[in-house]
């Protein structure tokens, strides 16, 4: 399917959606336009109104399951992007419950005043509610993000995803111990889409849940194939990253154990990548998950430590086994005695817990070597390797001599 099969499209002339019909999705009008049309109680047919590009359509239908109370016709040739139900209720569902409540009664109200409002429209003191629907989302990113949504859900259907791997090395003997898995999407009209603009979106659409079993089955996968392709003494692992989306679904350790058990791969070789902020929005449900997975052998990894809410109480209170120093930190180790200090702290820290250090964003000989002195375990950046693809690392792996470090 081409990236255009994610948008919906209408020839002049045709019914988008019709007056009493049940509707599961609304629209947003990319291109053409449309009229609106009601059919009264004697039969018949008044238009009243028509909208354009930016505008959207038939949003009542993802509020509740009442009946179209409109019937809507393309006047031109359109291109819509289209917003279910089940997206917008994932969305409102991890909104604040305060913004839920409101948002709720506004909707319904407006659905039981909206073709009156129509109808009996006669005054001049309004704007028309095409400009005020331009003007809302010009002042937004909503349509970017709804885009961005829809092709993203295309290229996870299509196989468009792709995973790099980022060696994590052993700084006591120079060798690749593991991998970080990365997801990357090169767009088939737009190149390369950065994952800091595609993952908050994913998460926002609830599309990362899906993203991110995706992930995790290609993961162990590729691990297995790496493991069989260079004949490693030692068993290499895989950090895959999760979402506070992913463990807010009840069925989250089960599928995660049955993935691995499914692949060639041991749970002890499946680090789970999590944020600091994961712990302070769920704290029981991210507990009893965290230990459910420590209790299968699965390894549990803070990613970007010391950027969000680190806490001494948590680092006790969850069952955390390797610290992620963040790449900010190590980026400035050299210029800002704060940082030095700061990593002295975290790496001091983590081994007084029995927990494996690992340095983010290493990038020259001098880091890799203080960190080594330091005492950090791991670490991964430029300076080893860049993220690669699957046959890139086999490729690498093949030729990988132990990197010498001062003691």
């Amino acid at each position: 399917m081409e990236i255009a099969e994610a948008k919906k499209m209408f020839k002049a002339g045709d019914v988008i959606m019709r007056q009493g019909d049940k509707g599961d999705c609304a629209y947003i009008i990319e291109e053409g336009l449309v009229e609106i049309l009601i059919e009264k109680d004697n039969g018949t047919i008044q238009q009243v109104g028509t909208r354009g590009e930016g505008t959207i359509i038939g949003e009542m239908a993802i509020v509740d399951d009442a009946p179209r109370t409109a019937t809507v016709k393309a006047l031109k040739d359109c291109k819509m992007l289209e917003i279910t139900r089940d997206d917008f209720s994932q969305r409102l569902k991890n909104a604040d419950p305060v913004i839920q409540m409101i948002s709720q009664v506004i909707l319904t109200r407006y659905r039981d005043t909206l073709t009156r409002s129509e109808i009996l429209r006669e005054s001049d003191n309004f704007p028309p509610p095409e400009a005020l629907e331009r003007s809302y989302a010009a002042r937004t990113d909503v349509v970017e993000s709804i885009k961005i949504a829809n092709e993203f859900k295309a290229a996870l259907e299509n196989g468009d995803l792709e995973l790099h791997y980022q060696p994590i090395i052993n700084l006591g003997n120079g060798n690749v111990s593991g991998f970080e898995a990365l997801m990357r999407w090169n767009h088939k009209k737009d190149g390369f889409i950065s994952p800091g603009v595609f993952i908050p979106i994913a998460e926002k659409s609830g599309l990362i849940i899906e993203a991110s079993k995706w992930a995790l089955k290609e993961a162990c996968a590729a691990l297995g194939r790496i493991e069989k392709a260079v004949e490693n003494s030692t068993p290499l692992y895989v950090s895959v990253n999760f979402s506070s989306h992913d463990f807010a679904e009840d069925n989250f350790v089960s599928n995660l154990l049955e993935t691995i058990q499914n692949s060639q791969i041991k749970p002890p070789q499946i680090k789970l990548e999590i944020t600091e902020r994961l712990l302070i929005q769920q704290p029981d449900n991210a507990k009893e998950t965290l230990e459910s997975c420590r209790d299968a052998g699965v390894g549990i990894a803070i990613d970007d430590f010391g950027t969000g809410y680190s806490s001494l109480s948590y680092l006790y209170y969850f069952p955390i086994q390797v610290l992620k120093i963040d790449q900010s930190f190590i980026r400035t180790i050299y210029r800002e005695d704060r940082s030095l200090e700061l990593v002295k702290s975290i790496v001091g820290l983590g081994k007084n817990m029995g927990m494996e250090i690992v340095a983010e964003g290493v990038e020259t000989l001098e880091e890799a070597e203080l960190l080594q002195n330091m005492g950090c375990d791991s670490a991964q950046g430029y300076y080893f390797a860049k993220p690669m693809s699957e046959q890139e690392v086999i490729k690498k792996l093949c030729h990988w001599k132990p990197l010498r470090l001062s003691a």
